[in-house]
């Protein structure tokens, strides 16, 4: 099975305009699941931002998009001269953690349909339109469950006319009824990056004009 594109984040963390990326865990015999969702909100290479530059993580493009590639070096030269940047970014990293720590109770607490309507929703708020371009096999891959599982919890979502899955591609047709089925796995972590950021995710890539350093 082919994997989407990595990021290397540990050298260059990404600004995204468009896309998603995929914070990805892996232990030694190579199981994977993903961790974390990163879209025009926030920037990849967290640990960077926190004094290291290592990430005991992979960070891969799980939606193709576009963004601004920062060395760390300009990073964290910036943040030490920036206070405004410092705290803009120290915020995404809280709400990033805040994400993954909600990643851990949905897939410990949570049922496959459950979890997969949490993905979907926060697929949904990181593009434009209602289209996500992913794949059965790479929704396994991330939720960590059989593909098999992620085909019947899709149907079952199709049959309650709230998404309609193509090859390669799901459409959301109702967003309201797909919160209802995560019994309330979705919304905290969205809510907390709604109190830390009085104004939009896009901030967040504007913020990439502060290295140029306009």
């Amino acid at each position: 099975m082919s994997k989407p594109p990595k990021i290397q984040t540990e050298t260059l963390p990404y600004f995204l305009e468009r896309g998603i990326a995929s914070v990805v865990a892996s232990n030694a015999t190579g199981r994977q699941i993903e961790i974390g969702l990163i879209g025009r909100e926030g920037v990849t290479g967290v640990p960077i931002l926190l004094g290291d530059t290592v990430s005991n993580h992979s960070t891969y493009m799980q939606i193709g998009g576009a963004g601004h590639r920062v060395p760390a070096t300009v990073i964290s030269d910036a943040v030490r001269l920036n206070m405004r940047l410092r705290d803009q970014l120290a915020r995404f990293a809280h709400t990033l953690m805040i994400q993954t720590a909600h990643t851990a109770l949905a897939n410990g607490r949570a049922n496959i349909r459950e979890r997969l309507s949490r993905w979907i929703l926060m697929a949904h708020d990181r593009v434009e339109g209602n289209v996500l371009p992913i794949t059965h096999v790479f929704l396994s891959l991330m939720l960590g469950v059989r593909r098999a599982g992620v085909t019947l919890a899709l149907h079952e979502l199709e049959g309650r006319k709230l998404i309609r899955a193509t090859r390669g591609q799901i459409s959301v047709l109702d967003r309201a009824g797909i919160e209802q089925l995560t019994n309330g796995f979705y919304g905290q972590p969205e809510l907390e990056y709604a109190r830390l950021h009085a104004s939009p995710p896009k901030e967040a890539v504007a913020a990439a004009d502060t290295f140029g350093l306009s």
